[in-house]
């Protein structure tokens, strides 16, 4: 499948930012299941100071807001041609050993109620990784049920958890914390889905991918209880949302902040 993505993020102020900083995670990878055909990225009223890699082999992009400036618009598009994998990336090309996706972080901490989602799955896992990790995200939907507006962009998953309640952000980081709570390696995946009957979007995806011995990295998006096809993009991956984050900064000032995102993926 060919799709077309544009994705435009608009930060807005009441005054000139004193000092503002941007870190983009914005550049889908060729892997297996897609081709980058074409992408291209503008800003205005930034510029960019630094283009890399991380350890993670996300493209990531440092972006200064320019003296003065009271707008940063930055707007990513292209054409990614898919295929359908069910979920089964395999191994992947990153950097990163897999016990660095076995370790907890601020976001990932098990608590309580992810130790209980998961404590009846252990027996299992060793027969039937597999069919334990499918097991673990029907569980993850029913205990953590799709609300917007209840949680934020420093949500931890065991907060969700309690709350019982969250977005596809939260929900991939309760299913990551519970996947290493039971020893396997997990990550969170940031990027573009395209949805039946729906053009306009108000925000990317987030899913997580679970390592299977002999079959390697295999996705689960709990929010639509699927392994990601080829309506999926992969963009950025981490240990968690933050580390994988399409726009991530921080500013100096008082300035008062509006934030407009405009999403279109289609076919």
């Amino acid at each position: 499948m060919r799709l077309k993505i544009t994705h435009k993020t608009t930060y807005s102020y009441d005054r000139a930012v004193q000092y503002a900083l941007l870190q983009l995670r914005l550049t889908p990878r060729s892997c297996r299941g897609q081709t980058v055909l074409d992408w291209t990225s503008s800003i205005t009223g930034g510029t960019v100071q630094v283009s890399y890699h991380d350890q993670f082999r996300n493209a990531v992009q440092l972006v200064q807001m320019d003296d003065g400036a009271e707008t940063l618009e930055i707007t990513s598009q292209g054409e990614i041609e898919t295929e359908n994998l069910n979920g089964v990336i395999g191994p992947g090309e990153g950097l990163a050993p897999l016990w660095l996706y076995r370790a907890p972080t601020p976001a990932t901490t098990v608590g309580p109620m992810i130790r209980k989602l998961a404590s009846g799955l252990k027996k299992e896992v060793e027969a039937n990784p597999l069919g334990t990790v499918h097991k673990l995200s029907e569980a993850v939907a029913e205990a953590v049920t799709y609300t917007k507006g209840t949680t934020h962009a420093a949500t931890t998953a065991e907060e969700a958890a309690q709350a019982g309640q969250g977005v596809c952000q939260d929900q991939a980081q309760v299913m990551i914390a519970a996947a290493r709570h039971l020893g396997m390696p997990a990550r969170y995946v940031s990027g573009y889905l395209l949805l039946d009957g729906t053009i306009d979007q108000e925000a990317s995806h987030g899913w997580a991918e679970v390592w299977i011995a002999g079959l390697g990295w295999v996705g689960f998006d709990v929010a639509n209880a699927v392994c990601p096809d080829d309506r999926y993009v992969r963009v950025a991956l981490g240990r968690d949302y933050a580390e994988a984050a399409p726009v991530h900064g921080l500013r100096q000032g008082d300035a008062q902040e509006e934030l407009c995102v405009s999403l279109q993926v289609q076919q």
